[in-house]
């Protein structure tokens, strides 16, 4: 397979300033790979920098490539023989541990202090992302796919993976009653791996109808209005999942828990003080718990979704051309009318 000098590539420059655009294709390392990317799902994170100019923290400084999720197939292997071979069919794993100075378990390297990822511009110079006909990657973060998984349906790896860690994060939920507050992407497949580990009933919360009729195509054995502060208390879950990054949710979540349960908080909310219910999580013991990306979950992922034990195609609504990024950036950022959203390279 034959790789070309130029590639066009979604570039994020700064705030509402969004471009399509050719650019040179990096000369890999010895443990790099060409990989041809066939579909790149749109994340919160790159609709932050896109309308924001900063996904938290992390504020552009510079152009940068944007995607993480993403899928392809081999074009040129690594000159040092590490990672798959041409034409192998691959998922990515965009994370890059590493960095000294904070403690965290050497088993949860998504915790080291210094660990990177695709389009991300929380450090300087940014890590470049991989929403590009070509892109250059380490072959450490290659996971060959199996025989009978497509590309189309594997595009949802990465954040699916999100979602199996989070859920892990709960314990063991098998036969429990189990609530989720946003049902948007990542809130949907939390939905479906909850359903895959066994979860009794499932409920979840979303303000817009599209998500919830998401989340009760994969799994969801109820669903719930946001504003109904009423319904959502009533819930009284053993786990309860907040995926809406928005403090109103974890609100929620407080209130739809059990007496003694136990809050995953996946959404990131924005940074700084946020206002939270801690007296009513203190006098109802309930155990507040952070959930960030992702480490190997990955392979378990991929395992999951070709046995065809995890179902998650009706998350993905709308499918663009690349040469369409800003048409397709704009249908994600709509949650009313979208789930996931995916560019075709």
């Amino acid at each position: 397979m034959t790789v070309p000098e130029r590639t066009l590539a979604v570039v994020a420059h700064a705030k509402d300033d969004l471009r399509v655009e050719e650019i040179a294709v990096p000369t890999p390392g010895p443990d790099e790979v060409v990989v041809r990317i066939a579909y790149g799902g749109v994340c919160g994170s790159d609709l932050h920098y896109w309308q924001h100019g900063a996904a938290g923290e992390s504020i552009l400084r510079a152009p940068m490539i944007l995607g993480h999720e993403v899928v392809g197939t081999v074009a040129q292997a690594a000159s040092d023989g590490s990672g798959p071979g041409v034409g192998a069919a691959v998922a990515v794993h965009p994370a890059t541990p590493g960095g000294e100075g904070a403690r965290y378990p050497v088993d949860r390297p998504n915790l080291s202090p210094g660990v990177t990822y695709l389009g991300s511009a929380a450090r300087f110079p940014h890590t470049e992302g991989a929403f590009a006909e070509y892109a250059v990657l380490p072959s450490r973060m290659l996971r060959e796919l199996p025989a009978g998984l497509d590309l189309r349906e594997a595009a949802i790896v990465e954040p699916a993976s999100v979602a199996w860690h989070a859920v892990t994060r709960a314990g063991g939920i098998a036969g429990k009653r189990v609530l989720v507050i946003g049902a948007g992407p990542i809130g949907a497949l939390i939905v479906a791996v909850a359903k895959r580990f066994g979860a009794a009933e499932i409920v979840a919360v979303d303000l817009h109808e599209k998500p919830l009729e998401i989340a009760r195509a994969v799994g969801a054995t109820s669903t719930i209005v946001a504003t109904d502060a009423d319904a959502i208390a009533a819930v009284e879950a053993d786990v309860v999942f907040e995926s809406s990054g928005s403090h109103r949710g974890l609100a929620s979540a407080v209130r739809g828990a059990m007496r003694g349960g136990r809050v995953v908080m996946v959404g990131l909310l924005p940074s700084g003080e946020q206002p939270a219910l801690i007296s009513l999580a203190i006098t109802r013991e309930l155990e507040l718990v952070g959930s960030f990306r992702f480490n190997n979950e990955i392979d378990e992922v991929i395992a999951a979704l070709a046995d065809g034990s995890l179902s998650v195609e009706p998350v993905v609504t709308h499918e663009f051309a690349a040469a369409d990024a800003l048409d397709a950036f704009a249908t994600a950022r709509d949650a009313s009318v979208s789930g996931k959203v995916l560019l075709r390279f």
